[in-house]
């Protein structure tokens, strides 16, 4: 690789400004206990004399809080919500796996009175309205996959994946199938497939996609085959379609055909599916069972911790067998399965009837973009990839030729030659303000950076994050590296010993 042109004056005006905005925030917030002054501790009245308390519980002592005044404690908090770095102050290469911009219009409408303020436990003639969002999300779901069995239950996406492992085991229990013990899964796959297929009493056989990214027809009929001239041992597959790799696998369909033809189903994980949605429906290219992301794929925030929704579609073959309860309709009227109604279910794996927040934002969604809105989610999702992907393929390498779906995957080998590793590269994003994309993943390639810039971004914010990438690559090659080990410096919290916060970590915090 040559050494690249410097910067043009409107790219480095952009990095500029982008570094600039981050000093601002560079400053320290003690703990509350490190502030507390007896002087200044906001009111305490003095019990009542004569008087005794009427709730029935015995009266607590000292509870430790610390003892500061109330614009102290506001102003703490305060100071503290400015370090969090949001989807709504700037860009998230991490994309829809952490954080997108999703809708205020979705968290209105979860929030009218109808709808948060009921309980499951409610008799199901008094909510009727949420039951039937729920029908209907049912349905645009199996619209969308062309799978018509669709349980809203499971609670993630994790949680989807061990749902629809599960149906695939129940299927296999009831016609006898005992010696289908074997899951494929590729290396690239995300850690929680084979972890769920172990949990479900699978062995895990792995297939190789090193070389392209994807599974070929003949890797998988080596894995296929390895211990049976027929495959009868296989239950089934575990793929992400696009791959964790930011790829289409273009050879899925000649795979079913050979998945089907000894018997196996195919499990797609859907954690990828806002590259697809309104484009191709996976019940098409023979998706068997796969979860849906709601806090994905249809906008509901998964970043921070949740919470999650991962339902379930599957083929009619495949029906009978998946949890309980799913929403039906009997005349005018909506209602839950009963438990123990469908005795063919592999039954409850959740108390009442999954994430019923999750299930309004999704529809909401759904009914504002329609089909044709859908559809350009996932053109734009795709669209932002390539572009970024296009732009940086001359500043970092890309492992896999030819286009990507809706994440552009790179890695470390142009700046490692230099002594800048893929974590430098994250940490030099946040001195320039920006949040890191995700590092180090998939591990089928040595220092992966896996940007992901989701269909919610425009251009503007797009070229800010291409050209802050392109003044780190040019620095490197530029030979003018050490600052890239001391990253981030204009940050609150300076570069950490990693390795050291992992193995000693301090998980309470004591006074001196």
């Amino acid at each position: 690789m040559t050494n690249p042109a410097p910067l043009n004056d409107n790219e480095l005006e952009s990095v500029m400004e982008i570094n600039d905005r981050t000093r601002g925030l560079n400053y320290d917030e003690n703990l509350l206990w490190e502030k507390e002054h007896n002087d200044t501790a906001g009111v305490d009245l003095v019990p009542i004399a004569g008087t005794k308390s009427r709730t029935g519980v015995a009266q607590r002592g000292n509870i430790g809080l610390p003892q500061v005044s109330e614009p102290e404690v506001v102003r703490h908090f305060v100071r503290l919500s400015t370090k969090n770095y949001s989807i709504d102050s700037g860009f998230f290469p991490l994309g829809s796996c952490t954080m997108k911009h999703n809708p205020r219009l979705n968290e209105k409408v979860a929030r009218l009175p109808g709808l948060s303020m009921i309980h499951p436990l409610q008799p199901e003639s008094t909510v009727q309205g949420a039951i039937k969002i729920m029908y209907e999300l049912q349905n645009w779901l199996a619209e969308l996959t062309n799978l018509p069995g669709i349980c809203l239950t499971p609670a993630a996406g994790a949680h989807g994946e061990l749902a629809g492992v599960m149906t695939i085991r129940r299927a296999h229990d009831a016609k006898g199938h005992t010696q289908k013990t074997i899951m494929l899964v590729p290396d690239s796959a995300h850690g929680t497939n084979p972890a769920t297929a172990k949990m479900c009493g699978y062995d895990i056989r792995v297939i190789p996609t090193k070389e392209t990214g994807r599974v070929t027809v003949e890797a998988f009929k080596e894995a296929l085959y390895a211990t049976d001239p027929k495959g009868d041992d296989i239950a089934g597959m575990m793929v992400t379609n696009p791959n964790t790799c930011g790829l289409f696998e273009t050879d899925i369909a000649d795979v079913v055909d050979l998945l089907h033809e000894a018997g196996g189903y195919f499990y797609c994980d859907g954690a990828n599916f806002n590259a697809l949605v309104g484009k191709i429906r996976p019940g098409d290219f023979g998706v068997d069972v796969m979860h849906i992301n709601l806090h994905k794929t249809f906008s509901t925030p998964h970043g921070g911790g949740g919470p999650g929704s991962g339902p379930i579609c599957v083929a009619e073959t495949l029906r009978p067998y998946i949890p309980t309860p799913i929403v039906v309709k009997e005349g005018d009227k909506y209602r839950f399965e009963r438990d123990g109604e469908r005795e063919t279910s592999c039954g409850r794996l959740k108390g009442y009837q999954g994430q019923f927040g999750m299930h309004v934002r999704a529809l909401s969604y759904m009914l504002s973009h329609g089909a044709d809105g859908l559809k350009q989610v996932s053109e734009d999702a795709v669209l932002n990839a390539n572009y970024i992907s296009a732009m940086l393929k001359d500043d970092y390498h890309a492992p896999f030729e030819g286009p990507c779906m809706h994440e552009a995957l790179f890695t470390e080998k142009y700046q490692a030659e230099k002594g800048v590793t893929t974590l430098d590269v994250a940490k030099a994003l946040i001195e320039y303000g920006m949040h890191p994309m995700t590092v180090y993943f998939p591990l089928v390639v040595n220092g992966a950076m896996l940007v992901e810039p989701t269909e919610t971004e425009g251009k503007d914010e797009l070229d800010r994050f291409i050209n802050v990438m392109k003044k780190i690559a040019y620095d490197v090659r530029s030979g003018d590296t050490e600052k890239f080990h001391d990253y981030p410096q204009a940050a609150p919290v300076k570069r950490l010993d990693e390795l050291k916060a992992a193995r000693e970590p301090k998980l309470r915090w004591q006074s001196v």
